[in-house]
């Protein structure tokens, strides 16, 4: 008979194991990560992880939304706290902001390494699919709160703002030395015109 957790230990034993997924995903990857070095990590015993998680897939994808979710509510706070009417290059640094923070971060070589499309491809089809709706339905609200963007505008600038951060993927081949300030171009360059079709 599977032991029960009170909520307060359910709550515990959760955080932990997102923690140290994190940690083992910034340390050694999908590939090398093993549910027997997550549940040692967090002290835990192995059948205790799968009352949690079928599959450490599914663990990597809730640290993957917990992250993506805290990265785009702060840059929704930062946003929010704008002067009325937020000028395109506030909102272009603001934007920068949040893809520097995504390359500081375990995010970045998450990315890059390939292990995003490993997961992507390991998740059952309706967890993908369900990322997807969540990621494009996160950039739509962002781009939502510009004055006068609405409709299919805002999937087009969504997609706009997800091809520039896939940009990521070839730092490399674009040039290091002159990534950030491309990266800043292409930002503004959707950002002025998000302003412009706002203001018609």
């Amino acid at each position: 008979m599977p032991k029960t957790f009170t909520d307060k230990e359910r709550e515990y034993i959760k955080k932990r194991l997102m923690e140290e997924a994190q940690d083992c995903l910034r340390l050694y990857g999908i590939r090398k990560t093993t549910v027997d070095e997550l549940v040692k990590r967090a002290n835990i015993p192995k059948g205790t992880f799968y009352l949690f998680y079928d599959s450490k897939e599914l663990l990597f994808y809730d640290v993957l939304c917990s992250v993506h979710d805290e990265l785009h509510a702060d840059l929704r706070r930062r946003l929010e706290a704008l002067d009325e009417p937020a000028a395109a290059d506030q909102v272009t640094e603001l934007v920068l902001g949040l893809y520097k923070k995504v390359e500081a971060s375990f995010l970045y070589k998450f990315i890059t390494g390939g292990d995003l499309e490993l997961l992507m491809r390991r998740l059952p089809p309706e967890v993908a699919r369900a990322h997807a709706e969540k990621d494009d339905f996160s950039m739509e609200q962002l781009i939502a709160m510009a004055p006068g963007i609405k409709g299919d505008s805002i999937k087009k600038y969504s997609a706009a703002m997800r091809a520039i951060f896939l940009s990521m993927l070839h730092k490399h081949e674009i040039g290091e030395e002159v990534f950030e300030d491309a990266l800043r171009l292409m930002i503004r360059g959707v950002v002025m015109q998000m302003f412009e079709e706002g203001a018609e």
